[in-house]
């Protein structure tokens, strides 16, 4: 707790307002009834998918509406050299956009992938509604016929996970630096979801593959397939289908389908784990009792004098001590397995901004002498039973637990 106190202790910085407010969001009954919607036939799915996106995009909507011709076109007609990724959503594509020049990246998502016309209609409204640096751009759509084509800004250098899970052989290591850069950006982009967005939205897919990385290593958040909105009122959350990847949903949400801000704060401390330590939450090719990152760290959290074995080893001790220390106290904070112990995310943002700013954290440090905790006096850090350990080795199927609407 010390050392994520000292952290807070440094004065907030005065948040810059956004240039572009998100006043549609008044319109709220309008969203929620697109992001809750339900549909009879496929047939109507895309007739009203179609209508919908096309009468909005006369007001609200700013992105562009392509045909399926142009995006076959900018893409060389989905040539496999132009490939940049795929998951369980559908595959996206390198594109240059003939009339404009603009290099897009082009989701064309899987009519039998995970990623269905609910989720694509949320996030066609929610980019479009939403914006801020650290959320990816949206550029356009397309929903000819059965097509369903989402066109983002590029972002050169791919994912984090790219650069931190899947690192290649021939490419550098992030630095600690770079960590806490991006670590910094992506919490400012769920902070701007969580508290200037009115209604609040949770993003409720908070991974390392869905952050995205520009030239300059800056992040922004991408598919927002699985957003929802937030509890309003004297409600505390909303309840829903469990949905999102296993091991990065939080306890509280994966066992009962109630969902706050709070639960984007554990996933989010998952994720910062996975930035220090360089370890997938889920890795089924490591020993049995270090395959659950949080099962793994939970005993670690506890003794400082433990705290740099959790260091990510491609660093090569090449980190400020203290800082290490801080960051964990930071994680172990977010990963609270009781959500109301959880810190705010502008919390987060706060010490992260701390972190970021390479300050001199080091002096006075003697790492051998303290054994305290990081973990504080709630309940400890997330347990495994928050992390299912049913999955690859990557940790990154998504998934629908209950089956049901949302």
């Amino acid at each position: 707790m010390n050392c994520f106190q000292c952290c807070m202790s440094e004065e907030k910085v005065n948040k810059k307002s956004l240039k572009k407010s998100i006043k549609e969001f008044h319109e709220t009954k309008t969203l929620a009834s697109f992001a809750n919607i339900s549909f009879k036939s496929d047939a109507s799915r895309r007739r009203y998918i179609t209508e919908e996106i096309k009468k909005l995009g006369k007001g609200n909507i700013s992105a562009q509406i392509f045909t399926f011709g142009e995006l076959s076109t900018a893409t060389n007609n989905f040539d496999h050299e132009n490939l940049l990724g795929e998951g369980g959503f559908g595959r996206v594509y390198k594109g240059i956009i003939e009339s404009t020049k603009q290099v897009t990246a082009v989701k064309q998502l899987d009519r039998n992938g995970f990623q269905g016309n609910k989720e694509f209609l949320v996030e066609v409204l929610m980019l479009s509604l939403l914006h801020h640096p650290n959320l990816v751009n949206l550029v356009g759509y397309c929903a000819d016929g059965d097509q369903r084509i989402l066109v983002y800004e590029y972002m050169a250098k791919g994912s984090l996970e790219d650069h931190l899970l899947d690192i290649a052989s021939d490419k550098p290591p992030l630095d600690w630096k770079t960590r806490m850069k991006i670590a910094e950006g992506a919490a400012k982009g769920l902070e701007y979801l969580h508290e200037t967005a009115n209604p609040p939205v949770i993003y409720r897919d908070f991974k390392a593959s869905n952050i995205l990385l520009d030239e300059e290593f800056n992040p922004k958040l991408s598919d927002f397939g699985l957003a929802k909105l937030g509890p309003t009122g004297d409600k505390s959350h909303v309840s829903t289908r469990v949905m999102g990847t296993y091991g990065y949903c939080a306890p509280e949400y994966a066992l009962t389908g109630q969902l706050t801000t709070k639960s984007d704060v554990y996933s989010f401390g998952v994720v910062f784990l996975e930035i220090i330590t360089g370890r997938r939450v889920i890795d089924n090719a490591r020993p049995t009792a270090e395959q659950n990152l949080i099962t793994w760290a939970q005993p670690l959290f506890k003794d400082r004098r433990k705290f740099t074995l959790m260091a990510d080893p491609k660093l090569e001790g090449d980190y400020p001590v203290k800082a290490l220390y801080q960051a964990l106290a930071v994680a172990a904070m977010c990963l609270q397995e009781e959500a109301n112990t959880r810190p705010l995310i502008s919390d987060v943002v706060t010490a992260l901004e701390y972190l970021a700013a390479n300050k001199d954290v080091d002096a006075d440090v003697d790492d051998e002498s303290d054994s305290g905790s990081v973990s504080g006096s709630g309940s400890g850090s997330g347990s495994g039973s928050a992390s299912p350990d049913r999955s690859s080795n990557k940790g990154d199927k998504d998934v629908d637990v209950e089956g049901d609407g949302r």
